[in-house]
């Protein structure tokens, strides 16, 4: 319960300009960037360093109030939405970039920055993190490493997760700990860093990372391939793996998502094809030229009906830009857009395709398909309508078909968006109730009073259907 005693001692550790308990302040924090969940927290906190935060979390664990860490609200698994109510924890006093290593080839920040201001200000130094979402515009590193992020550049380079090195995380209790740091090797104890990427925010509040760089790549190239046929595309992309090239991006996007996007972008993307494969590469100047032009061999070995590799780098970022804008092409076209994200391995990627095809036949619904097609993670987008509750029962049953047939082809329910509130009853699904007990015991010894981020990715009703996995 969120007294006027409780409120009183946040504000004794804040500030009163850094607490906002008012109807608008609460209701702009209410929601992320996921349909069907809005919820409205008790208030909306802004601490200024570490020390606060921990302050602040003794509050709330005293007296079991819930707090939510929350980045831009770009979430897509109500990972952010305060379900609960509680505190909702923002980082907008946290942004800097403390310091870059470039001996060392690391970076340490506050969880606060936008990743794409970070990617810009290493690249100023000739350095490079690989990790790029969609959202790196507008998403914070913190809810990066929250969500353990991926994006186009996945394939070759790893995911948010292949980075952080070292965090400074804020306990349940109020005990701030550092793990990890600038090291080649470090094995003293548990891994507590991995444990806490892609944690969601339910066992700690994550206050500074340290975070892998690499030398920028000095040259790449990107190429577009035109498919009449889904399963050359597939063939395609496996192909590509099995002649050991590993691409920067290889990205997969559908004939409807092709039509939207174009509609959107208007670069004069194709939109009489079945499928499109986005490839880029980087790297040394003549390794990139000599991969592109075997890309593009294969391209035209397995049926690509035309295959143009970009002459200028103004036209490849157009490329790059249109793929990146496809769910706000997509958003304009409903009042509701559902951004799903099954991964398989990358063999299975035809008949994943064919199947939410069929899935999105059987339920009468439009599902556009696109995705890193390199490692199998693709984004089933549903447009529907949410006042239109009949639809949205057939959108429901038609996402849970989509799920067990991710995993019965030997994959996922998530590949990078996270559990959160959405995916949690389809969570049992993947890991059986021992691998959700084992997750639970780990969440209750950090977090006993269950204040962080509480009802995220465990759920309260789980879908068991038996699903037959290879």
């Amino acid at each position: 319960m969120f007294t006027k005693e409780i409120k009183e001692k946040l504000i004794a550790i804040v500030g009163a300009e850094n607490i906002d308990d008012s109807k608008v302040g609460r209701l702009v924090y209410s929601y992320d960037a996921t349909p069907q969940f809005q919820s409205l927290p008790d208030a909306v906190i802004a601490p200024r360093n570490t020390e606060e935060i921990s302050k602040v979390v003794k509050i709330c664990n005293e007296y079991k109030i819930p707090i939510v860490p929350r980045g831009s609200g770009t979430n897509l698994c109500a990972g952010t939405c305060p379900t609960e109510g509680g505190i909702v924890l923002l980082f907008k006093h946290m942004k800097n970039i403390l310091e870059i290593d470039e001996n060392n080839l690391t970076i340490t920040v506050q969880p606060g920055i936008i990743t794409l201001d970070m990617i810009t200000a290493v690249e100023e130094k000739g350095l490079f993190y690989p990790p790029d979402p969609s959202s790196m515009k507008i998403s914070t590193i913190g809810g990066n490493i929250n969500e353990n992020s991926g994006g186009l550049r996945g394939l070759k380079y790893g995911v948010t997760r292949d980075y952080v090195i070292g965090l400074e995380i804020v306990l349940a209790n109020g005990d701030v700990i550092r793990t990890g740091g600038k090291l080649a090797k470090d094995v003293a104890g548990y891994d507590l860093t991995r444990l806490l990427v892609g944690s969601e925010g339910t066992l700690g509040i994550i206050t500074e990372a340290t975070l892998k760089l690499i030398p920028l790549p000095e040259s790449k190239k990107t190429l577009l391939a035109l498919y009449q046929d889904i399963d050359a595309a597939a063939r395609t992309v496996s192909k590509i793996i099995a002649h050991k090239i590993i691409p920067a991006t290889l990205e997969f996007l559908d004939q409807p998502t092709l039509e939207v996007v174009e509609a959107h972008a208007q670069i004069g993307l194709p939109t009489d094809v079945k499928a499109v494969l986005l490839i880029e590469q980087d790297g040394a100047r003549e390794v990139v030229e000599r991969d592109i032009k075997r890309i593009a061999a294969i391209c035209q070995q397995e049926e690509a009906v035309s295959v143009q590799i970009a002459k200028s780098e103004e036209e490849a970022e157009a490329l790059r830009t249109a793929r990146r804008a496809a769910l706000s092409a997509l958003a304009r076209l409903k009042p509701t857009i559902i951004l799903e994200d099954a991964t398989v391995p990358r063999s299975e990627i035809a008949k994943m395709v064919k199947a939410i095809n069929e899935i999105a036949e059987k339920y009468d619904l439009r599902i556009c398909t696109f995705g890193h097609a390199g490692d199998g993670n693709l984004h089933p987008t549903c447009l529907t309508d949410i006042r239109n509750h009949d639809e949205m029962k057939r959108v429901e049953k038609a996402f849970e078909e989509i799920f067990e047939k991710a995993i019965e082809l030997g994959g996922t329910i998530t590949g990078e968006h996270g559990v959160g509130v959405m995916k949690a009853p389809y969570l049992e699904m993947k890991l059986g109730a021992a691998g959700i007990a084992a997750m639970k015991s780990i969440k209750d010894s950090l977090d006993p009073n269950n204040i962080m981020n509480p009802g995220k990715v465990f759920a309260k009703d789980s879908r068991k259907r038996v699903v037959v996995t290879k």
